[in-house]
């Protein structure tokens, strides 16, 4: 069930039970499993549908002829892999898997139907795709601009946030399944920086990292450090208080 995309659509507008309806109708056809460190797509495939991770990590991609990575982004549960790339003749990145994965596949013919027919899905994937477009840039300052404390703690926070937005936080604690070099490649360090940074984020209290869960004490303490503001997330966003169920009745 597509209840983690669900849930990410309505912190944008409510959705009416036809819309989340033919959310999973559409989400449900063809379901793939892969597991950890697989590429989903590669560089230079065509792509002929849209990914929808249903439960996993994620990660977009480039990587040079020499081996070395770059992570691009991240991709959560609830997270659509570019809902239009099917426009692409081919692939100019690639998305792998973190954890073993379990996503849908949604056919072009598929994500244009359910587009045409629902327009409050539409505008919910309209927003959806303008927060992804600013939380790229945002990655980009941090690759210019932040030192090593600040990266690390600002997409620490930033993937915190999200999880929380679709249900996958318990308190201040949350599944972190990245490794340092997971996390230098997303952030532009060294391994040995990661670590030191890392080190450092726990010796002030700011974080705890047990295994793969991360737990974040005061939030808004290390959103200081990271010198962290939400705002690129969009959380509280025109349109969020709209009854979609009011206004079909008011459309009838």
């Amino acid at each position: 069930m597509p209840q983690h995309l669900i849930r990410k659509l309505e912190q944008f507008t409510r959705l009416s039970a036809s819309n989340r309806q033919a959310v999973v109708n559409t989400a449900t056809q063809k379901v793939r499993f892969l597991g950890a460190h697989q590429d989903i797509i590669s560089e230079g495939d065509a792509p002929e549908h849209v990914n929808l991770i249903l439960e996993g990590w994620a990660y977009r991609y480039k990587q040079l002829e020499d081996g070395r990575r770059q992570i691009i982004s991240f991709f959560l549960p609830g997270d659509l892999c570019d809902p239009h790339v099917f426009v692409l003749r081919e692939m100019d990145h690639a998305i792998g898997t973190i954890t073993p994965v379990r996503l849908a596949e949604i056919h072009r013919d598929q994500m244009l139907r359910l587009t045409d027919e629902h327009p409050r899905i539409t505008q919910a994937l309209w927003w959806e795709t303008l927060v992804t477009a600013a939380i790229q840039r945002e990655w980009t300052v941090n690759l210019g601009q932040r030192t090593g404390l600040e990266r690390i703690g600002h997409l620490l926070c930033e993937l915190f946030i999200r999880l929380r937005g679709v249900g996958l936080t318990e308190g201040d604690s949350c599944l972190l399944p990245v490794t340092q070099v997971e996390l230098g490649d997303a952030t532009g360090l060294s391994n040995v920086h990661v670590n030191r940074v890392l080190q450092e984020l726990r010796a002030s209290g700011l974080i705890v990292l047990r295994g793969k869960r991360l737990s974040i004490p005061d939030l808004r303490a290390l959103q200081a450090v990271a010198q962290f503001n939400v705002n690129y997330l969009h959380l509280d966003r025109e349109g969020r208080h709209l009854d979609a169920n009011e206004s079909e009745r008011v459309s009838a």
